[in-house]
């Protein structure tokens, strides 16, 4: 296949996954007459709810008229889902031509496979210079491939944990680090500041953003949310409230990347979204993996009339909000876990307080995932526990009652191989 044989050659190109630089990145878009500088884009930095609060504001801007460009990472269920354009992801054979043009201007120039197709998303995006741009930063934002915008309209900070510690010196691996690494170098334009897990993680964010002269909305300070009955929230910032319908994602977490969708969107004066946009596109958002319900296809066959949930969250913090949602659920609940081997595993599993059996399996075509037999010994202080090789065996082999869930999670690359699967 075209464009697998392409993606190969451009993993080859630098000898790391990651390298924590910008002169790469820059070099190339300057080849390229700088594409970077030619699109109007909203920024998405954090550790948790960048994907979610994309997706909502993607909804809301269709339901405006608005065209959009999205960059999300990583793929869920191929490569393609990271190229969106006009409000469409590029086919194949448009994105084999996009990478090759690219490939061909760096010409054989190591550069990691991030960063180039970041640098290919620039440039086709340059192409529709009218468009809103979605962007989501990936490892940290400092030296992330993303963070070469002179300008943007806005940068949203979503809510902000430890995660990728692997990836920083050992004597810096704290929350501290990763906010300066994430919020240090935003852009002065508008900062949206999601909810955050502490009131100390809020307030370190807001100290390392004191000195940029950016407007600065903060969740509970400038915008909120409130649950209210008869399936309603209210939202609340300074131009306003709103009753609104909730919105067709799972999980109360939803409610807060949704508000803070909607903050974004509201305080770019030039977009101007209405009340009737936000309405319409909060009740028709996608979202691939995240709390995501899978109502039909061959593993939905195999639990026949129980509910299977699928979730990439893969840090405490997604553990946290995934477990606050279950524990809203009254049912039996039985987790399959597969996870990367650079993930803290004990922390990540001692969220879950009320589940009725834990199955740890492989995860597929995943060089850098823990193998499902080794999790089991890790956890092994874990009640029911077992572990199964595959997804099929591991439902097959649960042994549900009536109204029983089952909930597959621990990675983004699980929650692919589940999709893909189904």
């Amino acid at each position: 296949m075209k464009l697998q044989k392409i993606v190969n050659r451009l993993q080859e190109l630098h000898p790391k996954e990651i390298d924590l630089s910008l002169d790469r990145v820059i070099n190339l878009c300057k080849k390229l007459n700088k594409p970077q500088d030619k699109i109007k884009a909203i920024s998405v930095v954090g550790t948790n709810g960048k994907y979610s609060t994309i997706q909502a504001m993607y909804s809301i801007l269709k339901e405006a008229g608005v065209k959009c460009n999205i960059y999300t990472s990583p793929h869920i269920k191929k490569i393609n889902e990271r190229f969106v354009f006009n409000n469409q992801e590029l086919g194949d054979e448009e994105l084999s031509e996009l990478l090759e043009e690219v490939e061909n201007v760096n010409d054989s120039q190591p550069i990691t496979f991030f960063e180039i197709l970041t640098v290919a998303y620039f440039h086709k995006a340059s192409k529709y210079p009218d468009n809103i741009n979605l962007i989501e930063t990936g490892l940290f934002h400092r030296f992330d491939a993303t963070n070469i915008l002179k300008k943007n309209l806005a940068s949203v900070v979503t809510s902000i944990g430890l995660d990728h510690l692997d990836w920083l010196p050992k004597n810096e691996r704290t929350v501290e680090k990763i906010i300066f690494e994430k919020t240090s170098t935003l852009l002065n334009s508008n900062i949206i500041v999601a909810k955050q897990s502490t009131n100390k993680i809020s307030d370190e964010i807001k100290n390392t953003i004191s000195k940029i002269t950016s407007q600065k909305l903060f969740f509970n300070k400038d915008f909120n949310y409130s649950l209210s009955e008869n399936n309603f929230f209210y939202y609340e910032d300074k131009i306003g409230g709103l009753k609104l319908p909730l919105p067709n994602v799972n999980g109360q977490f939803q409610l807060e990347n949704v508000s803070t969708a909607i903050a974004t969107l509201r305080s770019i004066k030039k977009l101007e979204i209405k009340e009737e946009h936000i309405k319409s596109g909060i009740i028709k958002i996608q979202s691939i993996a995240r709390l995501q319900e899978i109502t039909k296809g061959k593993l939905k066959n195999l639990v026949k009339d129980n509910r299977l949930l699928v979730d990439g969250s893969h840090n405490p913090l997604g553990a946290k909000v995934l477990n606050e949602y279950l524990e809203s659920l009254n049912c039996n609940k039985h987790i399959i876990l597969g996870m990367m081997e650079n993930k803290d595993h004990h922390e990540y599993i001692s969220y879950f307080k009320n589940f009725s059996s834990l199955t740890t399996i492989d995860i597929p075509n995943q060089t850098k995932s823990i193998k499902g037999h080794d999790l089991k010994n890790k956890l092994i202080n874990c009640r029911n526990i077992q572990y199964k090789k595959s997804i099929t065996e591991a439902i097959k082999s649960i042994p549900v009652k009536e109204n029983d869930l089952i909930l597959i999670t621990g990675s983004l690359y699980l929650a692919g191989e589940v999709l893909n699967l189904n």
